[in-house]
């Protein structure tokens, strides 16, 4: 356990283990903080982010520094993460701190320009933004809204938006998720079951209808009227 503290010099295999030591501990503290981490970058997992990042970062670029300090810093740092976690679902005045209200950038087809400096961001920037939804004029825009995490959602005046099914009243059948049954030439024998169907009915199925193994296809979905899509490898 040399490696674990402050050394004049390290060798590979040490070098070696404080990276992997630092590595499942990492993956470990991530796995606690929760998957929030890593879907929604807001003030308080940026912040834990870069803190944690730079704390690590020292131990493995520096053989006097030990592994112990860096590990009892980020788990103090975990807490705190957690902590703060909490009172943002419990505190509905750290929460407006963590997560403020979203900022009106465009509002009734008009850019708020005062808001855009609030933000710090370009006409150019919000222009992109809205041409990434297929929005290619403002005036169409009954709202757009600076969120948290960074991104901007629009809303068109309803003049403007795409018709529904049920606007134009055409029934449409219940939603229903297709399932995958081969993904990358290997079959999915749980998903496979759930449809009372055997990999023997499968393998009979690619041969006749697409002259295919099960090697020879990279995705294949079942929905619940038991119609197969399947998609070869090219």
């Amino acid at each position: 356990m040399d490696f674990f503290h402050g050394q004049e010099s390290l060798t590979a295999i040490q070098w070696i283990l404080r990276a992997v030591i630092a590595f499942f501990f990492l993956l470990f503290a991530t796995k606690i903080m929760g998957q929030r981490s890593i879907a929604q970058l807001g003030l308080l997992d940026f912040t834990m982010a870069i803190t944690i990042g730079n704390v690590i970062a020292h131990p493995l670029s520096d053989e006097g520094l030990g592994l112990k300090g860096s590990m009892i810093t980020m788990t103090v740092l975990i807490i705190l993460y957690l902590l703060g976690v909490f009172l943002s679902l419990k505190w509905i005045p750290f929460r407006h701190f963590i997560d403020p209200s979203p900022i009106p950038l465009i509002k009734d087809g008009q850019i708020v320009s005062a808001n855009l400096r609030k933000v710090r961001i370009s006409v150019d920037f919000l222009l992109s933004e809205l041409r990434k939804e297929k929005v290619e004029d403002i005036q169409k825009i009954a709202l757009a809204l600076w969120e948290p995490d960074g991104s901007i959602s629009s809303f068109l005046y309803p003049q403007h938006q795409t018709p529904t099914r049920a606007d134009i009243k055409i029934a449409s059948e219940p939603f229903s998720l297709p399932s995958v049954i081969i993904k990358e030439g290997r079959i999915d024998t749980y998903e496979l079951n759930k449809y009372k169907f055997t990999e023997d009915w499968l393998k009979n199925k690619l041969s006749s209808t697409y002259n295919a193994e099960i090697k020879d296809v990279i995705l294949a979905t079942i929905d619940q009227n038991d119609n197969l899509q399947v998609f070869l490898y090219k």
